[in-house]
């Protein structure tokens, strides 16, 4: 049974519908399941910006080159034509 979280919204929840008399916290119509799945979908881009807008995440591709830059072989020095 899909049980609310909070005043409306389901969260990984497996979805039995049309039981809400048995359950009262169950999903009463498919509109409610595919409402509180948008929901959670939303809710999980939330996380993924506040992820992909922290500082370190920002960071990664100088880090990256950084490392590039510091691994590369070194040019071999020509010698001087006499």
């Amino acid at each position: 049974m899909a049980k609310r979280t909070n005043d409306a919204q389901w969260k990984n929840q497996q979805w039995t519908i049309n039981q809400a008399d048995k359950d009262p916290g169950a999903v009463a119509t498919v509109d409610e399941a595919i409402l509180a799945t948008l929901m959670d979908i939303r809710g999980e881009l939330q996380a993924l910006n506040r992820v992909f807008g922290c500082s370190n995440f920002l960071r990664i591709p100088w880090v990256l080159d950084r490392i590039a830059a510091n691994t590369r072989k070194p040019r071999k020095r020509r010698k001087a034509k006499a």
